[in-house]
């Protein structure tokens, strides 16, 4: 399942997103906000985390206006690997190199089309393992 969280500066690229998977017939799980209106963005992250860690195969899509905020509340949950992705070569290795389990984007910085992008990479890479597993575990015990 594909969680989406946003803060206000993240919610019209939510919806844009959220838009997209309806049409490709994907469902998701909005743990909101639900609209412009000034909220604090790790109300949010800390929802989106809790429903990411409901089923491992769950992803979750952070936005805010930055999404430095939101990768920062996302990872203070160890088992949240949450990367800020401004392409589609950061969202490959954040799976393959990270097992990353949530992506960030920047609400204010990222075109709608530059997010399907980074989302269809993000979705579409696996995790490599191998050398890669003992650092991802590392994290885990931080």
């Amino acid at each position: 399942m594909i969680i989406l969280a946003c803060d206000h500066a993240g919610y019209e690229l939510k919806e844009q997103i959220k838009a997209f998977f309806h049409k490709e017939n994907i469902t998701t799980i909005d743990v909101g906000t639900y609209s412009t209106e000034r909220v604090d963005y790790p109300d949010f992250a800390k929802a989106g985390n809790l429903k990411v860690l409901e089923n491992p195969n769950n992803i979750g899509i952070y936005i805010c206006g930055t999404g430095i905020g939101m990768s920062i509340m996302a990872n203070r949950n160890p088992k949240i690997r949450a990367a800020l992705c401004t392409t589609t070569k950061f969202a490959e290795l954040a799976r393959k190199h990270n097992d990353a389990n949530v992506l960030v984007l920047a609400g204010r910085f990222t075109s709608k089309t530059k997010a399907i992008s980074i989302i269809k990479e993000f979705l579409t890479t696996k995790f490599e393992g191998g050398r890669h597993l003992k650092r991802v575990r590392k994290l885990s015990r931080a």
